[in-house]
């Protein structure tokens, strides 16, 4: 899927190496409100991915990246991971394009960013002959389930605990 230029001033298009800075400023924040919500699961002052880690997922084709950048500053992205189970002896071998992270930056937000990039998943999916897209949110992440009903996602499965 080639460059989309939605507006005037954004721009969704897969990410580069040259976007690892950006994206890496963006984990921080994601990180920031899971650990501030579960400070028992998440390591405060952390991200999900290192900078190598980032170098070797933007050259993994089963893993596109996708960001939304507004004068050449990325504000947004979209971490995809193709999955699939071949020949599973319980699950159908339906292709899923599962987001595994979408975020945008905190000051940048109410500009449909958000809608613009996961639109663009949509898109790249169709286009890819994808079953379906699938997330997951935390619960304690009100916003994010607020936003992602607003998309229309319905509920999947749920995961639960019990903190002993």
């Amino acid at each position: 899927m080639t460059e989309k230029h939605l507006s005037n001033e954004i721009n969704i298009r897969k990410a580069v190496e040259e976007d690892i800075t950006d994206i890496g400023r963006l984990l921080l924040e994601v990180h920031k409100v899971h650990s501030d919500a579960r400070p028992d699961l998440f390591r405060k002052g952390s991200r999900k991915y290192t900078d190598a880690e980032l170098k070797a997922i933007l050259k993994d084709n089963t893993r596109p990246v996708f960001v939304a950048a507004i004068d050449g500053q990325v504000a947004g992205y979209a971490f995809c991971i193709h999955q699939q189970h071949i020949n599973d002896n319980n699950l159908t071998d339906i292709k899923t394009l599962y987001i595994d992270d979408l975020c945008v930056e905190e000051d940048m937000r109410g500009r449909r960013i958000g809608t613009l990039l996961y639109d663009y998943v949509i898109d790249f999916a169709k286009e890819n002959g994808y079953y379906n897209v699938t997330l997951n949110v935390w619960a304690d992440n009100k916003k994010a389930l607020k936003f992602y009903e607003s998309l229309d996602l319905k509920i999947q499965k749920i995961g639960m605990e019990k903190i002993l």
